[in-house]
């Protein structure tokens, strides 16, 4: 029997999902994008916030006896009422919850990274090729439009042979955020990083074999406990280099350019959503600008995911290519730990992005703002 067919699903059904986690990223950007999906909808909420669980549950129309305190979440993944569950607690409880879900035959979409180490990731990927559940961790850039032509440039060799790539991301983030007083966990590099390393990982095709690492802090009396700045160089096979800085203190920037003999293609921005993505080409001397449209990245990613589950295919990202990145941060923090360059331990991955099958076009609309006990990273 098909999962599809376990769980009852025809041409209208819908997946059922749980939101586990109400801060920001749930509340502002994926449980707006739900009801856009056309294949998903929203029947439980999982918080340690009671607050939160009323004035939340209210928006969505979710009754008391769906909301859910986190200790009660094995309660939930048995009720029958669910299907899935969005993962986005603090990345050091995602195997907390991802673990029993799995066993428990529910799917999970898992906020990035995957954990916060690849020993942590493993034991989660260990769990699901055991279980009937899907994993798939939330790159929603995946399957956005502008991401996805820079590597159909790139396969088609419009570059040539690929040389280096360099990336800046950066925000000021208020000093009374959470992710500004609990260590290097929840600071830019699990934060923020996952988005250059996976971007150099798609767009070479391959994975790093070498990190060297640097750390500066700048913010000391201001509140920020923790280093704000990292910096970045990886090698890839065939001594391809990449570059990358990502920070808690600097102007708002999230941009890329990626290099090969022949062209160039440089994203500015390249990271983010609600406002199109833009890509700058040079392809020998002909130069070109092009503007993509925005779409709603969250919703398109749930839709795909959802999608995947009704009709029982595999999953691209799925729980290796979140282990693929935790094995890079590793590494850094390693780098970072003795000074010294960090030589990674073989690894090939399984699966790369198919643009053609996973481009999503669903239209972008603005969220409302009234978020309950929770604010983004900038205040």
């Amino acid at each position: 029997m098909s999962i599809a067919s376990a769980f009852g699903f025809g041409s209208d059904k819908k997946v059922r999902y749980a939101v586990v986690g109400l801060g920001d990223i749930a509340q502002a950007s994926m449980m707006p994008g739900i009801a856009h999906t056309g294949n998903s909808v929203l029947v439980a909420l999982v918080t340690g916030d009671p607050q939160k669980a009323k004035e939340v549950g209210d928006q969505y129309g979710i009754a008391e006896e769906h909301t859910y305190k986190y200790e009660q979440f094995g309660e939930l993944i048995a009720s029958g009422t669910i299907d899935a569950i969005y993962l986005a607690t603090p990345n050091w409880r995602h195997a907390e919850f991802a673990i029993p879900a799995l066993k428990a035959g529910i799917h999970v979409l898992c906020e990035k990274p995957l954990e916060v180490s690849a020993e942590k990731a493993a034991a989660i990927l260990d769990v699901e090729r055991h279980s009937s559940a899907k994993l798939m961790v939330a790159y929603r850039l995946h399957f956005e439009p502008a991401t996805l032509d820079a590597i159909r440039r790139i396969r088609a060799g419009e570059l040539g042979e690929l040389v280096a790539f360099t990336s800046c991301f950066g925000q000021k983030v208020d000093p009374a955020n959470h992710r500004a007083k609990n260590g290097i966990e929840a600071g830019p590099l699990f934060d923020m990083g996952p988005y250059p390393i996976n971007a150099t990982r798609y767009l070479f095709g391959a994975e790093p074999t070498e990190v060297v690492a640097a750390v500066a802090t700048r913010q000391a009396g201001s509140g920020i406990d923790i280093d704000d700045t990292f910096a970045v160089t990886l090698r890839f096979p065939g001594d391809k280099l990449a570059q990358f800085t990502v920070s808690y203190v600097t102007n708002n920037v999230n941009s890329l350019i990626i290099v090969g003999t022949e062209g160039s293609i440089h994203m500015s921005p390249a990271y983010g959503f609600g406002d199109p993505l833009e890509q700058n080409r040079t392809i020998g001397e002909k130069k070109s600008h092009e503007s993509f449209k925005a779409t709603d990245q969250f919703g398109g990613e749930m839709k795909y995911f959802s999608d995947c589950i009704i009709h029982d295919r595999e999953v691209e990202p799925d729980g290796e290519e979140g282990y693929a990145d935790l094995r890079v941060i590793d590494g850094i923090v390693e780098a970072l730990k003795t000074g010294k360059s960090v030589t990674l331990e073989p690894f090939s991955r399984t699966r790369r992005i198919d643009p053609d099958g996973q481009e999503q076009t669903l239209s972008y609309k603005s969220p409302p703002r009234n978020e309950v006990n929770a604010k983004s990273p900038t205040g």
